[in-house]
């Protein structure tokens, strides 16, 4: 089998956006540090880890845009949620600072060669991170879904779609209403997925990526894989 890594690597400072928490990575203990137990001298090295749940490639959970009583938290959500059939679209001819719009997903399917079908994970490769990463305009200049074509996704029935971007629908009005199609239709993304280039134009495969379980959490980092059989 073959199994492609989709997931940024989280490291000190990486980009977020700026209404979620900083993420810090540092040495907590390091093997400068030399300790003795019963006689016996060794060394152990431990990181510090501070992050939102919604930092690096990440889920949301129902609850991050919904406030109705009972809406799933992360560690609420089926595990099945996470580990699903998938395909790749390829927008990358999308400009940035643009709507992704139905007749794009349209076109996208077509050229991929395969259906989208209900409980699916779609993955939509845009080459935005490739361009982009490192710079302000990661932050704000992707292109994104609108509400009419989130919505197009969703009644398909699918599981779930991923972004390359921080926000499925660009800064604005359009990434809210696109959280909000995901509410009120039952399914869910994730953000910051890469490496699409590596699974595009081949077809169908599985998508896994499963949440850490963090309680009451409203999303996850995830370690996304495509995997290949």
């Amino acid at each position: 089998m073959e199994l492609i890594d989709l997931s940024r690597e989280i490291h000190h400072k990486m980009q977020r956006l700026v209404n979620h928490p900083t993420i810090e990575v540092y040495p907590f203990s390091t093997h400068d540090e030399k300790r003795v137990a019963d006689g016996y001298e060794f060394s152990s090295a431990t990181m510090v880890l501070h992050m939102g749940d919604h930092g690096g490639t990440h889920v949301d959970a129902p609850v991050h845009f919904d406030d109705r009583p009972g809406a799933k938290t992360i560690e609420e959500m089926p595990l099945e949620t996470f580990f699903t059939e998938a395909m790749c679209l390829d927008l990358t001819h999308i400009p940035d600072r643009t709507d992704i719009t139905i007749a794009d997903l349209e076109a996208a399917e077509r050229k991929a060669g395969v259906t989208i079908q209900p409980k699916d994970t779609v993955l939509l490769y845009t080459g935005f991170y490739k361009r982009a990463a490192g710079t302000d305009g990661y932050i704000t200049d992707f292109p994104g879904l609108t509400k009419d074509s989130a919505t197009w996704l969703g009644r398909k029935g699918i599981t779930a779609f991923t972004v390359e971007s921080v926000s499925p629908g660009r800064p604005g009005r359009n990434n809210f209403e696109v959280h909000h199609v995901c509410r009120d239709l039952g399914f869910t993304h994730y953000e910051g997925v890469v490496n699409l280039d590596k699974v595009v134009g081949r077809g169908r495969f599985r998508f896994i990526a499963f949440p850490l379980r963090i309680r009451a959490g409203t999303g996850s980092p995830v370690r996304a894989v495509a995997w290949f059989p």
